[in-house]
């Protein structure tokens, strides 16, 4: 009695795995690729891949790097938002940085391969780099001028609040030495440059917020990467403080570029979700169709 009760109970659990495995396994995935292949359906499914003369050319749905074999960004394009998939773009190694708002301190090593930077002072860095390429000012708040985190370890005894009210050694914890600190004094004590190796982590880490506007030319998607690393689009501000570099490079007018920039330019999606964005695949391969570049 009690085997056959067994039995049945395993019969009917295999009879159900062999409906479940022929309904997800067989006629769920044969019917989505029936429904991919609708007219409006099948380039999507596909990849929205992009071709240009019978070759395939990027997609819509992932962005590029516009840059020479070393990195440089190609004066003649606009430029993407930073990627952390991979070497960048790649669509197998989907990731984003995983560092945080707390990411402020860098890790330096008299080995520039080993220095890594923290999140504020990649974001520094870029920012700086964008500014100097667009010509707009690229200086941040918590942000020195040469491009690094604007950080502090304030040493010395606290109080019961944590705070070091009588500091008795200051260090400028991202700026190795033998640079000269971006800040002379901190509460009548001079600021050091950090030795590569040593740890400050004794004491108080304080950022500085120091003179530079909040509202800077420089958007927040021209130095952080998006979750996935794999955004094609861009914000329209950061394409407009572009379009002066761009047009130089073409040789053609302003307004031309910002032409281009306008047909490529999504508003949000049923019109209230998201914010507009531009797509920097496809705007780049609309202005080498109708301004070539002659460099």
């Amino acid at each position: 009695m009690r085997m056959s009760t067994w039995i049945r109970q395993h019969v009917a659990a295999l009879r159900a795995l062999l409906v479940l495995t022929a309904i997800t396994g067989i006629v769920y995935p044969l019917a989505v690729f029936a429904v991919a292949q609708l007219p409006g359906l099948h380039d999507k499914a596909e990849g929205s891949l992009i071709t240009i003369e019978g070759k395939t050319v990027g997609s819509s749905l992932i962005g590029q790097s516009f840059t020479d074999k070393d990195g440089n960004a190609l004066v003649q394009y606009f430029q993407s938002r930073p990627s952390a998939a991979g070497e960048g773009y790649d669509p197998t190694s989907t990731a984003a940085s995983n560092l945080g708002p707390e990411s402020i301190v860098d890790t330096l090593d008299a080995d520039p391969a080993n220095v890594k930077l923290s999140l504020l002072s990649t974001v520094c860095s870029r920012s700086k780099e964008v500014g100097g390429r667009e010509g707009v000012d690229g200086s941040r708040p918590f942000c020195t001028k040469d491009g690094v985190g604007a950080v502090l370890s304030v040493i010395g005894p606290r109080d019961a609040d944590g705070e070091v009210s009588h500091p008795v050694q200051v260090v400028s914890v991202n700026e190795a030495c033998p640079t000269t600190p971006f800040l002379s004094t901190y509460k009548g004590v001079a600021v050091e440059c950090a030795k590569p190796g040593e740890d400050y982590s004794v004491g108080r880490t304080v950022p500085i917020f120091g003179y530079a506007a909040t509202d800077t030319p420089v958007p927040t998607d021209a130095i952080t990467a998006s979750g996935s690393g794999l955004d094609p689009h861009i914000s329209p501000h950061y394409a407009a403080i572009q379009v002066a570099r761009i047009a130089a490079a073409r040789n053609i007018s302003a307004d031309q570029v910002r032409e281009v920039v306008e047909a490529n330019t999504d508003g949000r999606t049923l019109g209230f979700l998201g914010e507009p964005r531009v797509n920097v695949v496809e705007l780049n391969l609309a202005l080498d169709s109708r301004y070539p570049f002659r460099g």
